[in-house]
């Protein structure tokens, strides 16, 4: 499985990706925490052109202790989901939802690709993810990769 997101994740490798380096202090982000009572696991995001199959930006959601999301270099904003860094907080079904939606659209379409992990390695990406930074433009892909390549199994 780690290949299937490794592979997903160099076809966003022609990434236009924005900038968001803002870092909140974390009793901030602790505030909007949202925990998902569901199975740990990890989501591939990947947004890709219809028209031409490239990828043009990856993000990826962690649901460990809590449930985040990794948009490196991204720009989706909603009001009351705090960014802290390319962290998005308070991940919850309902601004997924609206994340995916922003992203799909005539030109473009969300792939999504879930797999359920054991609950120390969601934390141990968890944790990779919060302490990654901010992300470069057109960066996104090669960030999402470096991170999954870092997991075990």
């Amino acid at each position: 499985m780690k290949r299937l997101f490794l592979a997903l994740a160099a076809v966003a490798v022609i990434a236009g990706c924005t900038r968001n380096p803002e870092v909140l202090p974390p009793t901030e982000v602790a505030a909007v925490s949202y925990r998902n009572t569901g199975p740990t696991s990890l989501t591939l995001y990947t947004i890709v052109n219809r028209r031409t199959g490239a990828g043009a930006h990856t993000a990826l959601g962690v649901n460990a202790s809590e449930k985040v999301l990794f948009d490196p270099a991204g720009g989706f904003k909603a009001e009351g989901l705090p960014r802290s860094g390319d962290v998005l907080y308070g991940f919850s079904p309902a601004f997924e939802a609206a994340y995916s939606s922003a992203h799909a659209r005539t030109q473009y379409k969300v792939i999504k690709t879930t797999i359920p992990v054991s609950p120390e390695v969601a934390s141990l990406a968890l944790q990779k993810v919060k302490a990654n930074g901010s992300v470069a433009s057109a960066h996104c892909a090669k960030s999402t990769s470096a991170i999954l390549q870092t997991l075990p199994g």
